[in-house]
């Protein structure tokens, strides 16, 4: 694995990116939580469709790894430093995005936060991590992102654009200890339903992707396998979440993929 917790071999094939005729030539794509995991994978996926990538994360070092890996491969990449819990600096982010690149296409709501416990037991400031990230910081950027999407759809090359939105399995699926890790999901499929109703018609394409367990930083500590009775070894990769919304926002204009759930084949719920 690379630094951004990313397959090696999968950072060495971003050589196919830049090619004319890949489905996102030309299109430009802003990826959060781009600095390690997820959204770092699905960066790498995204840059060899053919999308220029605008990376945004706290974690400036590794953007500026993962920026390089792509640059290096002939891609286009731009790292945008941001906490995406301050509603501003999220806004920003899109604007930041919008200003290098002159344009935006695919928005991926990936960035997040895990903290597992009983509701009488968690930290107070791990809940309003959660609700920050998971939930707060998608309503902002996508509102942010959205007259933007619009414009893309409506004169873009493609003649449509994609809004991604990473939920997971317990956005479906509610335990015990994980109540509000569960509600911030719930409410993530929640309200990107409601968007793609909104949006129908208009070119932007509302999807969301359910991962089971996943292999990530995020995922760390005894809680998360304990409760399965899974091995670590039979975990999603980082690379199985990120092939899903490449597959997502590369359909032809005629096609929404609006849901993928994706679970571990030895994942029972």
């Amino acid at each position: 694995m690379g630094p951004n917790g990313v397959n090696a071999e999968n950072a060495d094939n971003t050589k196919a990116t830049t090619q004319g005729g890949a489905p996102l030539s030309g299109c430009v794509a802003l990826v959060t939580g781009a600095s390690s995991g997820i959204g770092a994978a699905t960066a790498l996926a995204l840059a060899r469709e053919g999308a220029a990538l605008a990376l945004v994360a706290r974690r400036t070092e590794r953007l500026e790894e993962l920026a390089a890996t792509i640059r290096v491969a002939g891609g286009s990449c731009a790292a945008i430093t941001a906490d995406l819990r301050d509603s501003a600096r999220a806004r920003r982010a899109v604007e930041e995005a919008v200003r290098r690149f002159g344009r935006l296409d695919v928005l991926v709501n990936n960035a997040g936060y895990v903290a597992m416990g009983a509701v009488e037991d968690i930290d107070p400031e791990d809940l309003d991590r959660m609700v920050d990230l998971n939930l707060t910081a998608v309503l902002h950027m996508s509102q942010a992102a959205l007259p933007h999407l619009l414009r893309a759809a409506a004169y873009g090359p493609r003649g449509v654009a994609d809004l991604v939105s990473v939920s997971s399995v317990a956005g479906r699926v509610v335990r015990r200890n994980n109540g509000v890790y569960s509600a911030t999901k719930h409410a993530v499929c929640a309200f990107s339903e409601a968007l793609r109703q909104e949006s129908t018609g208009r070119g932007v394409r509302v999807g969301v992707v359910e991962p089971g367990l996943t292999s990530t930083e995020m995922a760390t500590g005894p809680g998360f396998a304990a409760a399965r009775g899974m091995a670590q070894d039979s975990w999603l990769r980082a690379e199985d979440i990120a092939r899903s919304i490449a597959f997502m926002v590369t359909q032809p204009p005629h096609t929404a993929i609006n849901e993928i759930m994706v679970r571990p084949t030895a994942q029972e719920h």
